[in-house]
Protein backbone atom coordinates (compact mmCIF):
# COMPACT_ATOMS: atom_id res chain seq x y z
CA UNK A 1 0.00 0.00 0.00
CA UNK A 2 2.20 3.18 -1.23
CA UNK A 3 -0.60 5.49 0.09
CA UNK A 4 -0.53 3.85 4.12
CA UNK A 5 1.48 6.89 5.54
CA UNK A 6 -1.38 9.25 3.56
CA UNK A 7 -4.12 7.62 5.38
CA UNK A 8 -3.16 7.43 8.77
CA UNK A 9 -1.96 11.18 8.64
CA UNK A 10 -5.59 12.26 7.15
CA UNK A 11 -7.39 10.19 9.80
CA UNK A 12 -4.96 11.19 12.44
CA UNK A 13 -5.56 15.05 11.90
CA UNK A 14 -9.26 14.15 11.49
CA UNK A 15 -9.47 12.72 14.47
CA UNK A 16 -7.50 15.26 16.47
CA UNK A 17 -9.76 17.92 15.14
CA UNK A 18 -12.75 15.66 15.89
CA UNK A 19 -11.63 15.08 19.71
CA UNK A 20 -10.55 18.55 19.66
CA UNK A 21 -14.10 20.19 19.06
CA UNK A 22 -15.98 17.95 21.17
CA UNK A 23 -13.21 18.59 23.88
CA UNK A 24 -12.77 22.29 24.14
CA UNK A 25 -15.92 23.92 22.98
CA UNK A 26 -18.51 21.32 24.48
CA UNK A 27 -17.25 19.56 27.01
CA UNK A 28 -14.24 22.11 29.11
CA UNK A 29 -15.74 25.52 27.74
CA UNK A 30 -19.42 25.02 26.33
CA UNK A 31 -19.63 27.54 23.46
CA UNK A 32 -23.29 29.57 23.97
CA UNK A 33 -23.78 29.39 20.60
CA UNK A 34 -23.99 25.08 21.48
CA UNK A 35 -26.46 26.08 24.52
CA UNK A 36 -28.29 28.26 21.59
CA UNK A 37 -28.41 25.57 19.17
CA UNK A 38 -29.90 23.35 21.49
CA UNK A 39 -32.28 25.64 23.25
CA UNK A 40 -33.43 26.08 19.72
CA UNK A 41 -34.55 22.18 19.54
CA UNK A 42 -36.78 22.66 22.17
CA UNK A 43 -34.26 22.10 25.39
CA UNK A 44 -33.98 23.94 28.71
CA UNK A 45 -30.64 25.99 29.53
CA UNK A 46 -29.81 23.32 32.33
CA UNK A 47 -31.11 20.71 29.14
CA UNK A 48 -28.66 22.14 26.58
CA UNK A 49 -25.77 22.31 28.48
CA UNK A 50 -26.35 18.76 28.95
CA UNK A 51 -26.63 17.95 25.66
CA UNK A 52 -23.94 20.15 24.75
CA UNK A 53 -21.70 18.05 26.53
CA UNK A 54 -23.00 15.02 25.46
CA UNK A 55 -22.56 16.13 21.88
CA UNK A 56 -18.90 16.86 22.71
CA UNK A 57 -18.17 13.36 24.16
CA UNK A 58 -19.60 12.25 21.43
CA UNK A 59 -17.68 14.42 18.98
CA UNK A 60 -14.75 12.74 20.99
CA UNK A 61 -16.09 8.74 20.41
CA UNK A 62 -16.30 9.64 16.85
CA UNK A 63 -12.60 11.41 16.69
CA UNK A 64 -11.43 8.17 18.10
CA UNK A 65 -13.48 5.92 15.33
CA UNK A 66 -10.81 7.87 13.20
CA UNK A 67 -7.94 6.12 15.12
CA UNK A 68 -9.16 2.75 15.56
CA UNK A 69 -11.62 1.89 12.55
CA UNK A 70 -9.86 3.58 9.51
CA UNK A 71 -12.87 2.83 7.82
CA UNK A 72 -14.57 4.57 4.56
CA UNK A 73 -18.41 4.92 5.95
CA UNK A 74 -16.63 6.59 9.08
CA UNK A 75 -15.54 9.32 6.47
CA UNK A 76 -19.00 9.37 4.74
CA UNK A 77 -20.50 10.01 7.77
CA UNK A 78 -18.03 12.93 8.75
CA UNK A 79 -18.77 14.52 5.33
CA UNK A 80 -23.00 13.94 6.09
CA UNK A 81 -22.42 15.23 9.26
CA UNK A 82 -20.08 18.08 8.74
CA UNK A 83 -22.67 19.19 5.92
CA UNK A 84 -25.49 18.92 8.14
CA UNK A 85 -24.00 21.18 10.69
CA UNK A 86 -22.68 23.68 9.13
CA UNK A 87 -26.14 24.31 7.03
CA UNK A 88 -27.45 24.04 10.66
CA UNK A 89 -25.17 26.85 11.85
CA UNK A 90 -25.49 29.24 8.69
CA UNK A 91 -29.30 28.91 9.40
CA UNK A 92 -29.40 29.26 13.62
CA UNK A 93 -26.42 31.86 13.45
CA UNK A 94 -25.30 33.12 10.00
CA UNK A 95 -23.45 35.76 11.58
CA UNK A 96 -20.48 33.15 12.59
CA UNK A 97 -19.89 31.75 9.02
CA UNK A 98 -18.04 36.10 7.93
CA UNK A 99 -15.84 35.21 11.41
CA UNK A 100 -12.00 34.01 11.40
CA UNK A 101 -11.74 30.59 11.69
CA UNK A 102 -15.78 29.89 10.79
CA UNK A 103 -17.35 26.63 10.81
CA UNK A 104 -16.95 27.35 6.39
CA UNK A 105 -13.56 26.91 6.86
CA UNK A 106 -13.05 24.11 9.36
CA UNK A 107 -16.09 22.22 7.90
CA UNK A 108 -14.57 22.29 4.20
CA UNK A 109 -11.53 21.44 5.46
CA UNK A 110 -12.37 18.22 7.00
CA UNK A 111 -14.74 17.77 3.88
CA UNK A 112 -12.24 18.03 1.75
CA UNK A 113 -9.75 15.52 3.87
CA UNK A 114 -12.50 12.99 3.88
CA UNK A 115 -12.78 13.43 0.21
CA UNK A 116 -9.23 13.27 -0.76
CA UNK A 117 -9.04 9.73 1.55
CA UNK A 118 -11.98 8.56 -0.48
CA UNK A 119 -10.55 9.11 -3.60
CA UNK A 120 -7.23 7.69 -2.61
CA UNK A 121 -8.65 4.62 -1.42
CA UNK A 122 -11.12 4.29 -4.42
CA UNK A 123 -7.82 4.44 -6.99
CA UNK A 124 -6.11 2.09 -4.39
CA UNK A 125 -8.98 -0.69 -5.27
Amino acid sequence: MKNINIFKFINLVLALLWIYQGLVPKFLFLNSDEIFVWQWVGLSLEHAKLAGHASGIAEIIFGLCFLFTAHKYIHYLSILGLLGLLLLIGFLIPSTLILPYNPIVMNLSMISLSIVYLILLNELN
